[in-house]
């Protein structure tokens, strides 16, 4: 059945691609499997604009005559006028002086911003610039900007997402969605499931049909809440304690600081709320296996046993963060090779979901084992009753607490060949994931609440995670899914409570995009808070370029640097 939708209406978002069947996004983009034609297509750029972000050129000496128009600024040229109205109209060596601050001052802050990059260019540079498209009714590679909502794509490993597309048939992929959440390890899609502008195929094969692509993207839309956000301070507004302002600056400066927005200081010491993000600015965005929590079953095994076997299922070269995490548990990566011969090592893969090794010992006797999801663990090695009931509790009591949960199985083969189906898998144990906390978080946290600053949570994984992380950090559990933000809550205690009032007594959202991100420092700053934001990603810009002070960490992208006014080293 034909659709009533216009491009037009396709164009202005008036219709939910997302999640409409699969066929029904043929239909209502006026498409089929067999792509577009190259007219057809040129036709389409015209109503929806070229594949890309808007590119703003500014000038670099209109720019730093702008950091000859602030506050601070504004007193210095204040001084060096009543220096010449006092010397009847002669140059004096004040007005000298004055003037050489002013330009020392502007130099300064301009080559720091500069250092500091740019946000919008920042996020531009991690788009696709080439593309596998079908047009004409041929697979071809072209300039991502040619792209347009019902062009047919080819995703492989290692591409860049080059649009927002819904995926057609085929097997599952891995995808990195961090440019979107900030979470680095990769997530699962399957046929039917969005995938967005800026993520990476990580694992598999697949064609995509797109469904939005520029500014009209996830990815396009962070960009624009960051390139039209331009927030004047407190106390830019009403310059105050000009003092406190300069020695303060000093100090972060000593700090190994870059200070953009002068004035951030100021604000810093009237800041009641802080956001924070989690992945890389909380904790040290490095999956870790907690080595207390390891659960062993066979009475003749150890953690350590556990862990071993593990790190020998585990690529040793060209690791995932989940390989890299257990191999590092050793205290020599090296011992995950050691003593052994490696005849057959089987890669993940999204249908059996384990890794697995044959290989044999000194002594010529042939083992293998495997690492993996839990289920398909548990299922490889048959568990029943007791030890089955032990094993789901475990799993879920990891689940819980937001610990991703790996199994270890192990076997012998006597048969001594890889083709063989080897003797019966025996359960070994399982292993729990978590990122840690960076080791000054906790510390710091308890002096920001001493001081009464509300330290909020706003991270693009999984709930459950959020609360253990913030259980570990005294931060609060008090968290939220994002669906809480749109008003979708089946929490009843809070269903009726307005969004700006739960955004206020919420300890953390989990599960945010960098749009939820944007309007929780949005609304915070409507309830007149002073509200500071903390990240070290792509996902944080938006919500950094808009809170009164936007605080880069170290070793932070360079689009979340280009958007914050405080950078750390």
């Amino acid at each position: 059945m034909a659709s009533n939708m216009s491009l037009e209406d396709i164009r202005n978002e008036t219709v939910d691609l997302e999640n409409i069947p699969i066929e029904e996004v043929f239909q209502e983009l006026k498409c089929t499997r067999d792509g577009l034609t190259s007219e057809e297509g040129a036709k389409r750029l015209e109503i929806f604009g070229p594949n890309k972000l808007e590119e703003k050129k500014e000038s670099k000496f209109v720019k730093f005559l702008g950091f000859m128009w602030n506050p601070l600024s504004w007193v210095m040229e204040l001084a060096a006028i009543m220096a010449i109205v006092l010397a009847n109209g002669g140059i004096t060596q004040d007005f000298i002086g004055i003037v050489v601050l002013l330009i020392i001052n502007s130099t300064i802050s301009f080559i720091e911003e500069n250092n500091a990059g740019n946000a919008a260019a920042a996020l531009m540079a991690g788009l696709a610039p080439k593309t596998k498209v079908l047009r004409d009714g041929k697979w071809s590679e072209q300039d991502a900007s040619i792209l347009v909502p019902g062009d047919l794509i080819s995703v492989k490993l290692g591409d860049i997402i080059p649009a927002d597309a819904r995926l057609l048939e085929g097997d599952p992929l891995k995808i990195d969605q961090s440019a979107l959440t900030g979470e680095s390890l990769a997530v699962t899609k399957h046929p039917g499931d969005e995938v967005f502008s800026g993520s990476t195929c990580k694992q598999g094969e697949i064609e995509a049909v797109v469904i939005a692509t520029g500014v009209h993207t996830f990815f396009g839309k962070a960009a624009h809440l960051v390139d039209s956000t331009n927030n004047v301070g407190h106390f830019q507004q009403v310059l105050t304690a000009i003092g406190n302002f300069c020695i303060c600056s000093i100090a972060v400066g000593m700090q190994g600081a870059i200070t953009k927005r002068m004035t951030a200081i100021e604000e810093m010491a009237g800041m009641d709320v802080l956001c924070s993000d989690k992945t890389g600015t909380l904790t040290l965005n490095k999956l870790t296996v907690d080595k207390n929590l390891i659960e062993v079953f066979p009475k003749n095994a150890d953690k350590d046993t556990v862990v071993l076997l593990a790190a020998r299922a585990s690529r040793i070269e060209n690791q995932d963060a989940i390989d890299a995490s257990i191999v590092n548990m050793l205290s020599d990566p090296k011992e995950a090779r050691a003593g052994i011969i490696e005849v057959h090592f089987l890669p993940f893969n999204p249908v059996e979901k384990r890794t697995a090794i044959t290989y044999y010992d000194s002594n010529g006797n042939w083992h293998r084992c495997s690492k993996g999801a839990p289920e398909q663990i548990i299922e490889l090695c048959q568990l029943k009753g007791e030890t089955l009931k032990k094993a789901h509790e475990i799993i879920d009591n990891f689940a819980n607490r937001g610990l991703r949960s790996l199994g270890v199985a192990r076997q012998t083969i006597s048969e001594k060949t890889k083709e063989s189906a080897g003797d019966p898998w025996e359960f070994v144990g399982l292993l729990p994931l978590f990122d840690p906390p960076r080791h000054d978080s906790a510390e710091t946290i308890k002096k920001a609440l001493d001081l009464g600053v509300n330290v909020k949570m706003i991270t693009g994984d999984q709930l459950a995670i959020g609360k253990e992380t913030g259980r570990r950090l005294g931060m609060g559990t008090n968290m939220y899914p994002s669906s809480t933000l749109l008003g979708q809550s089946k929490d009843e205690s809070i269903a009726s409570m307005p969004i700006e009032e739960l955004i206020e007594k919420a300890d953390g959202f989990a599960g945010v995009f960098p749009e939820h991100k944007y309007e929780i420092v949005k609304k915070l700053q409507e309830r007149k808070h002073i509200c500071g934001m903390t990240g070290d990603g792509v996902n944080d810009a938006p919500a950094l370029k808009k809170a009164d002070i936007g605080i880069a960490v170290a070793d932070a992208s360079d689009a979340a640097r280009g958007a914050s006014d405080i950078v750390f080293d």
